[in-house]
């Protein structure tokens, strides 16, 4: 059994041990920690506003990661989603239950469109977005406060259902 919990400085090592070596070695992206300052700061990068960042730990270790940045307009950005291979599938849940912490997350704070970019080379990626209701749209769709990352070639949109008392039913 995976938890889902929201960053902790003191997962910052897990973080790092679980996003570099997928990069790096397994897409081959020639990429360092130090390119990616959202990770030496990841507290203050993404948890403020209507962004968020979590981990999923299994036995106290991370296993997997998810952030969700805040770009304005009731809209965020979905970065940083990396399962450890030794968590990935739908036997293990692991990304399954980080979009739901993330929908869920999205939900009560207000965010209409969760937008992502990523890598033409991530096609299990492309499969489980598709699978969980992500559209593919073209770059030019994008809002303008969309931070593209160099190696994104392939774009994704969720529209999300309002939340407001209008949508509601009223109790009786």
């Amino acid at each position: 059994m995976v938890d889902i919990v929201p960053f902790a400085p003191k997962h910052t090592d897990g973080v790092v041990s679980v996003i570099l070596p997928i990069q790096q070695s397994e897409f081959e992206i020639p990429i360092t920690l130090e390119a990616q300052p959202d990770l030496q700061d990841i507290a203050a990068f993404y948890q403020h506003d209507n962004g968020n960042f979590w981990v999923a730990l299994d036995g106290g270790n991370v296993v997997g990661t998810l952030a969700l940045l805040d770009i304005g307009n009731d809209q965020a950005a979905l970065r940083k989603m990396f399962v450890a291979s030794s968590h990935r599938g739908p036997e293990h849940g692991v990304a399954k239950a980080l979009l739901q912490a993330l929908l869920t997350w999205c939900q009560a704070h207000g965010v209409r469109e969760v937008f992502l970019g990523t890598t033409a080379k991530f096609l299990a990626a492309h499969r489980f977005y598709e699978k969980n209701g992500f559209h593919e749209l073209a770059k030019e769709a994008l809002p303008e406060s969309f931070p593209i990352m160099a190696v994104d070639t392939k774009f994704y949109r969720l529209a999300l259902p309002p939340t407001d008392a209008s949508q509601e039913t009223p109790s009786k």
